[in-house]
């Protein structure tokens, strides 16, 4: 049954699984240099080793869904740490870029079974309603809680061990999470209407929704953007920002190169959003969520394009860090609460993780075709006004959703 009070035990172990996943996911673009370097490896092989992990991401996240809502949530957990500690570990010794592509669908499943969809589901079930938006928000942001702490500990053991010692290292640590996990007292399913339907007859009518398919389409561009920023950012910033000045206030926080400065973007983003994205989940509970995305959109486009209309420096980058960091994961409650405001409890996660493996499908764009124009043009420059043009089609196209129950939902 569902508790009354906001912080549950559910919400605090699920938070602290998704601080370590996502931490380790958020740092896979700080080995983009350190593999070039030791390989001779063009940065779309890396790249697309990224990009196939997105998308098995996104492939695995119904997949996981559908097992945590079959078999129970613990499992599912259990089942991804294990599949993400095992794809880690093996690609630690991958020494061609096609190894590295095929074990990173591991990773990836990985990230699948210990990431938003299963965790968010639980916490769904695990909260009353009247906190419910709140409690995906502070999940969500736990994301980005790992995002802050992944990449400049990814920065500081490769200091002093190789990228493949990074990779064990990191395989443990998410295999370590799992003692978080007796506190996941999983919750009864869903209420009694809703578990007289069947998957296949929730699945039937919302595909046959329009708004479940405008959800769809329009969470691609948040995946584009997202993992595009994760994956490349470091090395546009180490390579094409303007110098650190000696003295000023981030050489005197210990970040006197624009390599330091790449990761610790990644981390101010993180940061910025973990107020974002709680006070995103905040607003979910008073105005409609269509609303809210469709701004979050019409944001990320006009950041980004500002960004790279201007030359870059350190405060330009720490300018676009805070503020697109503070719409980064914003959609992710907002999304994930709507599906289950219009389509119920019962199978939320499949439902969210069929919506999600479109966010997939973008991340595997944007990261891939990020490593592909880079080597062929030598610029980020296309790619980042692909992402401003899918962010301005993502804001339209969910103002036309309807945001009430699905017929056949409990009021």
């Amino acid at each position: 049954m569902t508790q009354s009070r906001l912080f549950t035990p559910v919400l605090i172990a699920g938070s602290l699984i998704m601080i370590v996943s996502f931490g380790i996911r958020a740092s896979f673009g700080m080995f983009q240099l350190p593999v070039a370097d030791e390989f001779g490896w063009l940065r779309s092989e890396f790249s697309l080793a990224i990009a196939v992990q997105n998308l098995a991401w996104g492939i695995g996240q119904p997949i996981f869904s559908a097992i945590a809502e079959k078999f129970g949530d613990r499992k599912a957990i259990i089942l991804g740490a294990l599949t993400y500690a095992i794809g880690l570990s093996l690609s630690a010794y991958a020494v061609t870029p096609g190894q590295m592509q095929m074990l990173e669908v591991l990773v990836g499943f990985g990230i699948a079974g210990t990431g938003f969809g299963v965790i968010l589901a639980v916490v769904g079930r695990a909260t009353a309603p009247e906190h419910r938006s709140m409690a995906l928000g502070i999940a969500t942001a736990a994301g980005s809680a790992g995002q802050i702490v992944g990449p400049p500990m990814a920065a500081l053991l490769l200091g002093f061990m190789t990228w493949s010692g990074v990779f064990l290292v990191f395989a443990g640590l998410i295999l370590a999470s799992l003692m978080f996990l007796p506190l996941m007292k999983v919750p009864a399913p869903a209420p009694r209407a809703e578990l007289e339907e069947t998957m296949g007859q929730i699945l039937g009518r919302a595909f046959r929704d329009p708004s479940y398919i405008l959800i769809f389409v329009g969470f691609f561009s948040c995946g584009y953007q997202l993992a595009f920023v994760t994956a490349h950012f470091p090395a546009f910033v180490a390579e094409v920002c303007g110098p650190i000045t000696a003295g000023g206030v981030l050489d005197s926080l210990g970040i006197s190169n624009t390599t330091q400065l790449g990761a610790w973007s990644i981390a101010l983003i993180g940061l910025a959003n973990i107020a974002g994205t709680i006070y995103a989940g905040k607003l979910g509970a008073t105005f409609p969520r269509k609303y809210l995305l469709a701004g979050i959109y019409t944001g990320r486009t006009i950041i980004a394009a500002l960004f790279i209309l201007l030359p870059m420096t350190p405060l330009t980058v720490v300018i676009f860090s805070i503020t697109m960091g503070s719409l980064w994961l914003a959609t992710v409650p907002l999304t994930s609460g709507l599906i289950a405001h219009i389509y119920g409890l019962r199978y939320m996660g499949t439902l969210y993780g069929i919506v999600f493996f479109s966010h997939q499908l973008g991340s595997f764009l944007g990261v891939w075709l990020g490593g592909k124009l880079y080597d062929l043009y030598g610029t980020y420059t296309t790619v980042w006004w692909v992402g401003v043009g899918i962010g301005a089609f993502s804001a339209i196209v969910h103002l036309p959703i309807r945001e009430v129950k699905a017929e056949g939902q409990p009021a």
